[in-house]
């Protein structure tokens, strides 16, 4: 494996941008901590509490009268009432993220360029609600349509991907995975690749989680120590040859990304298959553990998967951990994408962190580990 010889800068410095590395040029959220990178920065720093109360969004009892949603969330509000009559909530999120991440880049996405820009979409398994909803109605409506047509299309996984290339024009790589808690970092994964081998140009890349009594009592069911959350979280990705020819800033370097597998039934295994991946993404981004300002891990400092890991692969647990799920609560797929904007949260809030490297860490109960190593600017 080799190792990529990172310089570190310190504060205000002007990034050294390697024209084959992968890097952020900008990013947006659609979570219950704000709308767009600048809410959603002040209000992570600051730690708001954005628990809301959750009892009068559905009919269907829930588990918890308070989560971490978005009560008061409409489409239209965003971006306006035509076409978005229909657009399931995840996907309804998915856009609305879509939108804040080209507006914060600047990125004008024309007839020239379009080919080449594409969306990496990572999702449990898509809207959960949408597709129930529709299952169920093919028993209890009455016959011989039974379901509404024009809502099909939601009870399709890849719904909230397909439907952002149609709304934004976007006619290159257009991928949806199925990833759970390790989607945020898979997407990550896939588009660093795909950028690098020349399958794109520009890459909007994240994930996306409704908040619905399917997940709301998914998160419960097995003794979940955070509420359910939703949100979506997309980052604008490029090569740095485009950074260059247009003298732009970037928001972070993507440094190295690992994931792996693990029979979760043998926690030790576990735990070393886990701290190996964070080794092993530390070594490719050519840093140690004391280069690292932070850790955004995905789960709470409860977790003992994810704090023995990071005791055995960073030597010891003294690394800043971002508070991430205290925040933002579960939100499943979206979880790994929420982790990095909480990392760039602090970069667009303190100069003092530029140039410094941070590490996003998941895992899945199914077994799959992942970490990734960024190193962000203020912008």
């Amino acid at each position: 494996m080799t190792t990529r010889q990172t310089h570190l800068t310190t504060a205000r410095q002007t990034p050294e941008v390697a024209p084959d590395a992968v890097y952020v040029t900008g990013w947006g959220v659609a979570s219950p901590l704000g709308m767009g990178a600048a809410d959603f920065s002040k209000a992570f720093v600051e730690e708001r509490d954005a628990l809301a109360d959750v009892t009068a969004m559905f009919e269907e009892k829930l588990p918890a009268d308070r989560a971490f949603a978005i009560p008061d969330f409409q489409v239209r509000d965003h971006l306006g009432r035509k076409g978005t009559r229909f657009f399931d909530r995840s996907t309804a999120l998915a856009l609305v993220a879509c939108d804040q991440t080209l507006q914060d880049t600047g990125f004008a996405v024309t007839d020239e360029n379009r080919g080449q820009v594409g969306l990496i979409l990572g999702t449990t398994s898509g809207s959960v609600k949408s597709t129930s909803d529709f299952s169920r109605e093919t028993i209890t409506e009455d016959r011989p349509y039974l379901v509404n047509p024009v809502l099909f299309p939601n009870a399709v996984m890849n719904c909230a991907a397909g439907q952002a290339a149609i709304w934004y024009g976007l006619k290159g790589v257009n991928t949806t995975i199925a990833g759970g808690r390790m989607a945020g970092i898979a997407a990550l994964r896939y588009a660093s690749r795909s950028l690098r081998w020349g399958d794109a140009d520009a890459l909007l890349v994240g994930a996306v989680e409704e908040f619905s009594p399917h997940n709301a009592w998914l998160t419960h069911l097995p003794g979940g120590s955070a509420p359910a959350g939703e949100g979506a979280a997309l980052f604008m990705l490029e090569r740095g040859e485009a950074l260059l020819a247009s003298g732009r800033r970037p928001d972070a370097e993507i440094m190295a990304v690992a994931s792996a597998s693990a029979d979760p039934a043998d926690r030790p295994a576990f735990v070393e298959a886990f701290a190996d991946c964070v080794r092993q993404a530390l070594r490719e981004a050519g840093v140690g553990p004391g280069d690292l300002w932070a850790v955004a891990p995905g789960s709470g400092p409860e977790s003992a998967i994810e704090t023995a890991t990071l005791e055995a692969g960073l030597g010891g647990d003294t690394v800043r951990r971002l508070p991430v799920a205290r925040l933002v609560g579960e939100c499943h797929a979206a979880q790994g994408a929420l982790q990095l904007a909480a990392v760039l949260a602090h970069h667009r809030q303190d100069a003092a962190l530029d140039g410094r490297p941070a590490l996003i860490t998941s895992f899945t109960p199914e077994g799959g580990v992942g970490a990734a190593v960024v190193r962000g600017w203020q912008r």
